[in-house]
């Protein structure tokens, strides 16, 4: 089912289709789910084909999130359409939703809950190309997200380096031992109060959510557990203590330890962190952009004041780099200032860190009519 309508200057399309990646999922969540498409100004009145830039939501959030309003705020959209007039290039936005009844997915594929990885992979990126005038490559795509929605795109960028060629995380869960540690005594105590995990979660389902930070942790860390080892905490319920080989199957999903050899091909790696992140998030990109850049990925890495929360305005420096950097045509070759993107990053804790040529590469070219495929779709 397509529901369509006209936003702003582009055309939002809400696209609702089943994807077979969720069928029988353990959590018992929905299978057909709507996908949320944005369509650049000129695709109505063009035959060419667009990059796209697929858009992940952080935990507790969903696709429909981004468009949310918000007072003296752009949201994702608008944001985007400003850019445009900026010097932006066009892109089709994909924004997919999978939420869970935990609170969100971490995008990955696992029994506990369902494969939403090879959601995004093999349904969502088929059902686009399928209705719309893509380029069809790795070369032409894009991920990125925030916090949860930046792991993901890390992990996807990863895991499956077959599907999108340029990779962006805005403060994406990076570094377990730093930033998600921490927090095993705060989120006990509350499952405790409950009679343990599962009394909470019943709770949570009966009034409709968490009322306190610490319940929003708590739910959050059954989501991960489920996403990172079939439901199950790393600490003994009872004294808050690591389980070794529990909190190993946990360690195995940080991208900071993972093999990172899946993104050698990539175009570029976006990524940033607050320098006041209140999960140490800053820390753990630290340390992905040392192993990358070590690795020969292209890295444009940037570190801004600032916490965890209200970083919207982020998407202001990524989305110009990232879109600039796809290959819009693969019989051609970029231009010179987008691929001195390629080099060692600059990675600055003082200030705005970036790679080389990663300055030219904000400023994308108007000529994407000139360079992309023309096709019948």
């Amino acid at each position: 089912m397509l529901e369509q309508t006209t936003m702003l200057r582009g055309t939002v399309d809400r696209v609702r289709f089943r994807g077979a990646s969720l069928e029988g999922n353990a959590l018992g969540d929905p299978v057909e789910r709507e996908l949320i498409v944005y369509l650049p100004p000129s695709y109505a009145q063009s035959e060419i084909r667009y990059p796209v830039v697929m858009v992940l939501a952080g935990f507790a959030a969903t696709n429909a999130s981004l468009l949310n309003f918000k007072p003296w705020e752009q949201n994702l959209l608008e944001r985007y359409e400003r850019l445009l007039d900026e010097g932006c290039g066009e892109a089709i936005l994909v924004l997919p939703d999978c939420f869970t009844r935990l609170g969100g997915s971490q995008y990955l594929d696992s029994p506990a809950q369902g494969d939403y990885q090879r959601y995004l992979a093999d349904d969502v990126l088929t059902e686009v190309d399928a209705r719309y005038r893509t380029l069809p490559q790795r070369g032409g795509r894009a991920i990125i997200g925030k916090s949860s929605g930046g792991f993901g795109a890390l992990r996807m960028g990863m895991d499956r380096p077959e599907c999108f060629s340029v990779i962006g995380s805005h403060s994406g869960d990076c570094g377990f031992e730093l930033c998600i540690r921490g927090r095993f005594v705060e989120v006990a105590a509350v499952y405790e109060r409950f009679g343990g995990a599962d009394g909470f979660l019943r709770e949570v389902e009966r009034r409709g959510g968490p009322r306190s930070q610490s319940e929003f942790h708590a739910l959050e860390y059954l989501a991960l557990a489920h996403a990172y080892a079939d439901g199950e905490l790393p600490f003994d319920p009872y004294t808050a203590q690591i389980v070794p080989e529990k909190w190993e199957r946990w360690l195995a999903h940080d991208p900071a330890v993972r093999d990172v050899s899946g993104l050698r091909e990539a175009r570029l790696v976006f990524l940033d962190a607050g320098k006041s992140d209140e999960y140490g998030l800053q820390f753990g990109a630290r340390i992905l952009v040392e192993r990358l850049i070590g690795s020969g990925v292209a890295v444009d890495h940037e570190e801004f004041d600032g916490g965890h929360m209200g970083t919207a305005y982020r998407y202001d420096v990524s989305f110009p780099k990232i879109i600039a950097a796809l290959d819009l045509d693969s019989s051609q070759s970029l231009p010179s200032d987008t691929t001195n993107i390629v080099g060692l990053a600059l990675s600055s804790i003082h200030g705005v860190g970036h790679a080389a040529g990663a300055d030219e590469a904000t400023n994308p070219s108007n000529a994407m009519e000139a360079r992309a495929t023309r096709g019948p779709l």
